[in-house]
């Protein structure tokens, strides 16, 4: 007999695989000169903020699918601004990277995500270092090395802008941590995207405004607005958003790592059909492997695994 249980956590991991691999693809596709030509990554993080921004509003005020939490000012200005911040910070800079490397080198950059958190949650007090998760570190530092440089097409730009993502999303980790745990507030994916949402869309709408409205408004006299590309990604990245709740609620840290690793890998391999220049070389593939292997060692530090768990996101 089915264990009914079981199979339904496999069908959520295997939703949050798919859905994880296809909004990567779908913003490098919309985002490359090569094949959409839209270069435009405030933009398109914007349309993605604003429409699950609008579909929590529905929810929460309307529908009344949740009831919202209880939220002061206080709290508001101190907690979720800034914790927005940083996550329209790390949306905006990693899309901006789809522009210059490649998806696969994009996704072995992202090895240095427990890296850049440790660091983060040591300076914010919450994590001491160890020597046992300093070795981890310094091995998936090493691994990212050589991933780089056995990359045929490294970009200097693209790097650097991925590598900022990755601060920047390390760092509202460990605020999240810090600020909403400290005053008790428990948000749930829905009343998440209520708070954070609009308020992510507001700090990328004032960089819209000084880097890409111009270009963006001389783009559109030259090329006609696909509603319903955007329409359909910005839906993707809403599915994306409720599943990895959803994940996390189901399964156990090790068991959503895991399907991390799959996700990634069959992501690289992917991104080489659909974008031939994603090419992946024999260092690539030594250097994530050197990267990659630590990083499950990493739950085994309680101290550090509390916020670990969210690098998936």
């Amino acid at each position: 007999m089915i264990n009914i249980k079981l199979a339904s956590t496999y069908l959520y991991l295997l939703i949050y695989i798919l859905l994880s691999s296809g909004v990567i693809l779908y913003n490098k596709w919309v985002l490359s000169p090569k094949y959409f030509n839209f270069p435009f990554p405030i933009t398109l993080t914007m349309i993605h903020m604003g429409f699950s921004g609008a579909v929590a509003f529905f929810l929460v005020r309307v529908f009344k699918v949740v009831s919202p939490v209880k939220m002061t000012f206080e709290i508001y200005a101190t907690c979720v601004v800034p914790i927005s911040a940083f996550f329209a910070s790390s949306l905006w800079f990693g899309n901006t990277a789809f522009l210059h490397i490649s998806v696969a080198f994009i996704q072995m950059l992202r090895a240095l995500m427990p890296v850049a958190t440790f660091i983060m949650a040591v300076m914010c007090g919450i994590s001491k270092p160890k020597c046992d998760v300093f070795l981890s570190m310094w091995l998936i530092s090493v691994g990212v090395v050589i991933s780089s440089y056995g990359e045929i097409h490294f970009n200097v730009i693209g790097t650097v802008y991925q590598v900022i993502g990755i601060f920047a999303e390390a760092l509202r980790l460990v605020l999240t941590q810090v600020l909403l745990q400290k005053k008790g507030l428990t948000l749930n994916p829905i009343t998440s995207l209520y708070y954070i949402a609009p308020c992510s869309f507001v700090f990328l709408f004032a960089a819209w405004c000084l880097l890409e409205k111009t270009q963006m408004q001389v783009s559109q006299d030259q090329n006609e607005f696909n509603y319903w590309i955007f329409f359909s990604n910005a839906l993707c990245a809403l599915a994306l958003n409720f599943s990895i709740f959803l994940v996390i609620g189901r399964t156990g840290a090790v068991t959503i790592r895991v399907a991390g690793v799959v996700k990634d890998w069959m992501l690289r391999a992917l991104s080489t059909v659909i974008f031939p220049e994603s090419t992946i070389t024999g260092l690539n593939i030594i250097g994530y492997g050197v990267g990659k292997s630590p990083s499950l060692l990493l739950f085994k530090v309680q101290a550090f695994s509390h916020i670990y768990i969210s690098y998936l996101i």
